[in-house]
C-alpha cells in the first residue's frame, strides 16, 4: 500500500499552497467578522479576488455545527491494531518522525481508532492557538456563567471592538481585511491602531493563523479573566494594567488564562500546553510561565471533546468548530485534491530550522535541524463519498523533506484509506 494511495493531482495541489481563512461565508451578519464578507462577495464574483471556494468550503453557518452532542459517555476506544498497522504504512521509513491518531466515527456502530506514537511530544506551532482559543472562551464563560444560550457571551465578541497595540508585533503574517462600504478586499501585516472586532481577531488567529492576532487574543484572554463583565475596559486602562502590573502577577495571570482551562476541560497540562505569547513584543511583556508541546493523542482529546460540546460548553465547542471551519484556499493537509468535496475543519502550525549541510539546500517546511509541522483536521465528505467523518492529527519532524508536501500526501492516502473501508453501495443513491 505505501505510497501507492498517492492521487496524482495531490501533486498538482501543492501547487496552490497558500492561506486558508475559516468561518462559514454566510457568517457576516451573526459576527460581524468583515472577512468573511468579503470572501462571500469574492466567490460570487462582485469584487475581485484569486481564490475561488471547493465545494466542501461552501457550508451555511447552520450545517457547520459539533456532531456528537449525543454521545456524552464516549471515550476514545481502544486501538484498532488493522487500521493502526495500515497508518503506520503509510508513513514508510520515517514512521519514528511520526506521530498519528485517527479517530474514523462515520460508522458510529463501528468506531475505529488508529494511534501510532500517541504520545510523541513536540512543539506544534500555531496549533497551540487551539489552547488560546479554550482559554479565551473559557474566560468568557466565567465572566457570563448563566448564558447557556450564548447570546451574552456573542454580543461581547461582536459589539467589543478592539485596536491593536504592541503585542501585535511583529508577525509575517498578512490579514485579509476587507471594508463593506468601499467593498475593497486586501492583504497587509496588522499595523498597530488597526481597529476590528473581537470575532474578527479570533477568526484572524484561527484562520490565516495570524500571530499578531493570536497575542492580541492572548491579550484580550487575560483582560476577560481579570476584570469579568468590565471587559472591555478602555485603551489607555489596558496599557495601564500591562505597565503597572508586575511580572510574577501578569505571569500567574496568563496561567490562570490559558493552563488552567486545560485541566478544568479533562484534558492534561502535561501534553498540551502553550506556554508563550505568538509574537515578541508580547513575549517581552508577559512571560508566559514555559514552553509549549502537544502530542497527537492530546489533540485528538480536544476535538473530540469539542464535538462532543464539552469544551467549557456546548455553544463554546460550536464557535470553536466554527471557526477552524476552511473556507478559502487550502494549505498543507487540508490542500489534497481528495477532500476538495469534503467540509475540512483545520489547524496547522510548523517550525523549521537550518545549518550549513553539504549537498543540501535548505528550504520552507524542509529544515534538518528541525522540521516541525503538525495538523490537526476533521473532514466530513458529502453522501457521494457516503457521508464520511473522521478526525485525524499528524505530528511530524521529517527533516530535509518538504513538510507540507509530506502531510498533503498523507491526506490523500489516509482519505483514500476511509474511502475503501466505507464504499459507496452501487445504486444506494439512485435509490434514495
Amino acid at each position: 500500500m505505501k505510497r501507492a494511495l498517492l492521487n496524482v493531482t495531490a501533486l498538482i495541489l501543492i501547487l496552490s499552497i497558500g492561506q486558508v481563512t475559516a468561518y462559514p461565508l454566510d457568517g457576516y451578519p451573526e459576527t460581524g467578522i468583515t472577512r468573511v464578507e468579503g470572501a462571500r462577495l469574492a466567490h460570487e464574483g462582485i469584487i475581485k479576488d484569486n481564490i475561488r471556494q471547493p465545494p466542501g468550503a461552501l457550508l451555511p453557518t447552520t450545517k457547520v455545527d459539533i456532531r456528537l452532542r449525543d454521545m456524552s459517555d464516549f471515550k476514545l476506544p481502544p486501538i484498532d491494531p488493522e487500521l493502526t498497522g495500515q497508518i503506520e504504512e503509510l508513513l514508510g521509513e520515517q514512521a519514528d518522525r511520526y506521530g498519528v491518531t485517527v479517530l474514523d466515527l462515520s460508522d458510529l456502530k463501528n468506531i475505529r481508532y488508529a494511534e501510532w506514537r500517541g504520545d510523541y511530544k513536540q512543539n506544534v506551532g500555531s496549533v497551540g492557538k487551539l489552547v488560546v482559543a479554550l482559554g479565551f472562551f473559557q474566560a468568557l464563560k466565567d465572566a457570563y456563567p448563566n448564558d447557556a444560550s450564548g447570546v451574552e457571551r456573542a454580543a461581547v465578541l461582536k459589539n467589543t471592538m478592539v485596536t491593536a497595540d504592541a503585542f501585535s508585533q511583529s508577525d509575517h503574517h498578512t490579514i485579509r481585511v476587507f471594508n463593506p462600504e468601499t467593498r475593497i478586499l486586501d492583504r497587509q501585516p496588522m499595523k498597530v491602531g488597526g481597529l476590528a472586532n473581537q470575532w474578527q481577531y479570533l477568526d484572524w488567529m484561527l484562520s490565516v493563523s495570524s500571530n499578531a492576532a493570536a497575542s492580541m487574543n492572548q491579550r484580550q484572554g487575560m483582560l476577560l479573566r481579570q476584570f469579568g463583565t468590565d471587559f472591555p475596559i478602555a485603551d489607555t486602562e489596558v496599557e495601564s494594567f500591562f505597565k503597572q502590573t508586575p511580572s510574577k502577577d501578569l505571569t500567574a495571570l496568563y496561567k490562570r488564562t490559558f493552563w488552567e482551562p486545560i485541566g478544568r476541560n479533562g484534558l492534561d497540562i502535561s501534553q498540551l500546553r502553550q506556554g508563550s505569547f505568538f509574537t515578541a513584543n508580547g513575549k517581552h511583556k508577559v512571560n508566559g510561565g514555559g514552553n509549549s508541546y502537544a502530542t497527537a493523542r492530546q489533540l485528538m482529546e480536544y476535538v473530540l471533546k469539542m464535538e462532543k460540546g464539552e469544551l467549557v460548553d456546548d455553544w463554546s465547542s460550536t464557535q470553536i468548530k466554527r471557526l477552524i471551519y476552511l473556507t478559502e484556499r487550502r494549505i498543507r493537509y487540508a490542500a489534497s485534491a481528495a477532500l476538495k468535496d469534503s467540509a475540512v475543519y483545520f489547524k496547522s502550525g510548523s517550525w523549521y530550522g537550518c545549518k550549513k549541510e553539504e549537498g543540501f539546500k535548505c528550504g520552507k517546511y524542509k529544515g534538518n535541524v528541525r522540521n516541525y509541522m503538525n495538523s490537526v483536521a476533521i473532514i466530513e465528505s458529502p453522501e457521494e463519498e457516503n457521508n464520511l467523518f473522521y478526525i485525524v492529527v499528524v505530528i511530524s519532524n521529517v527533516l530535509r523533506k518538504n513538510s507540507a508536501f509530506e502531510h498533503l500526501l498523507l491526506a490523500t492516502n489516509i482519505h483514500q484509506l476511509m474511502k475503501i473501508a466505507h464504499p459507496v453501495i452501487k445504486g444506494k443513491l439512485e435509490s434514495e
